[in-house]
C-alpha cells in the first residue's frame, strides 16, 4: 500500500524524539503539548507515523487536500474529520463508505479521549492527547514492537521471548509447559467472500474471546496471519488439551458479525508439551504446528495433541 503520512515516520531503531517535519513545517519536541494520532495498523513503514492534529480541523482520507492522507482501499477519498475546540477533539465521519470507529464502535461524531484507538476503514490510530505527549510517544513506539496492533494481544516477538524465558524454567524445575496454536478455519473464505474488513473483525473478536478465558500466568499471542498461540505453564498435556477444547467450544458457539452478516467461524488447535525432544522455542513451535495440521486434515474444529 502507498501511504502519504504527514509526517515523516521514524525507524524504530532511531531516536523517537528527533525532529518531524509536517506541512512544511518542522515539530521539535518543544513543541510536545499538541495532540496527535499515531499510525499503528497495518504493519508496515508508515507504523508509527505521528501526525500532529492542528488548532481548527483535520481532514483524513485519500484525496491530496487531506492533511492525513491514507490511500489504502478501504478509506474514503473524504472519510473523517477531526475538529478542535475549547473542549479538544472530535471526530466527525464524512458519509465513508466503511465507517469511522473509535474503540471498535461506530461513530458518526463523538469526542476523543486520550488513548482512544481510532479506525479509519481498515487502518487504526491511536489518538494521544497527554500532558506529556513524548513520553507517550515513546511508550506508544515501544508497545508496537511487543503487541499486535490491529487485536491488542501481544505480537510473535514478545510471544518468543515469554516463551524461552517459561521453558527455561519449566526445564529448572522440572514442570510441564503447553504451547496451544489456533488457525482459524477457511480464513481465506471470509475475506474472499465477505472483504478484508470481516476478516479484521473476526481477528479482533476472536482476540478479545480468547484474552477473556486465558488465565492470567498465560500469555495469547497473535503469531502472524490468522494464527494465535497460548502459552500455558506449568500444564500437562491432559490439562492443555481440555481448556483448549473449552476454548474451541467457544469459538465454535460465539456469534462472530460485520455488517449484520453472521459469520461461521471455527478453530483448529495443535498442542505440543515441553519435553526433552522440544527443548527449544522452535522445537515446541515445529510440535505444536504439527499437531494443528494434524487437526486440519482430520476435518478442523479440533484439537490435536
Amino acid at each position: 500500500m502507498d501511504f502519504s503520512p504527514a509526517v515523516v515516520c521514524p525507524d524504530m531503531q532511531d531516536d523517537p524524539f528527533r525532529t518531524y517535519k509536517s506541512a512544511g513545517n518542522v515539530r521539535t519536541p518543544a513543541q510536545a503539548s499538541e495532540a496527535c494520532l499515531v499510525f499503528i495498523y497495518p504493519t508496515g513503514p508508515q507504523m508509527g507515523a505521528r501526525y500532529v492534529l492542528k488548532s481548527d480541523e483535520t481532514l483524513i482520507g485519500r484525496t491530496d487536500e487531506c492533511q492525513i492522507r491514507n490511500t489504502d482501499a478501504s478509506v474514503s477519498r473524504l472519510h473523517a474529520r477531526i475538529d478542535a475546540s475549547a473542549d479538544g477533539f472530535s471526530v466527525i465521519d464524512l458519509d465513508s463508505t466503511n465507517g469511522t470507529f473509535v474503540n471498535n464502535v461506530p461513530r458518526r461524531q463523538t469526542k476523543l479521549s486520550d488513548g482512544d484507538y481510532l479506525r479509519i476503514g481498515n487502518c487504526i490510530y491511536r489518538f494521544l492527547a497527554g500532558g506529556n505527549l513524548e513520553a507517550e510517544y515513546h511508550e506508544e513506539i515501544y508497545q508496537l514492537t511487543v503487541q499486535d496492533g490491529l487485536t491488542g494481544v501481544h505480537n510473535r516477538r514478545y510471544l518468543t521471548e515469554f516463551l524461552d524465558r517459561e521453558l527455561a524454567r519449566a526445564q529448572r524445575f522440572d514442570r510441564p509447559l503447553a504451547l496451544a496454536m489456533f488457525d482459524i478455519d477457511y480464513f481465506k473464505n471470509i475475506n474472499d467472500v465477505h472483504g478484508h474488513l470481516a476478516g479484521d473483525t473476526v481477528l479482533r473478536e476472536l482476540a478479545s474471546l480468547l484474552k477473556a478465558v486465558v488465565r492470567k500466568d498465560e500469555l495469547l499471542a497473535r503469531y502472524g496471519g490468522e494464527e494465535f498461540a497460548i502459552v500455558l505453564p506449568e500444564t500437562d498435556r491432559d490439562a492443555a488439551m481440555l481448556a483448549c477444547e473449552r476454548l474451541r467450544w467457544a469459538v465454535e458457539n460465539h456469534s462472530f458479525n460485520c455488517h449484520s452478516v453472521r459469520l461461521p467461524v471455527s478453530v483448529s488447535v495443535g498442542v505440543a508439551i515441553s519435553s526433552a525432544e522440544t527443548s527449544t522455542p522452535d522445537d515446541l513451535f515445529r510440535a505444536a504446528d504439527v499437531k494443528l495440521y494434524e487437526a486440519k486434515r482430520n476435518g478442523r474444529n479440533r484439537v490435536a495433541g
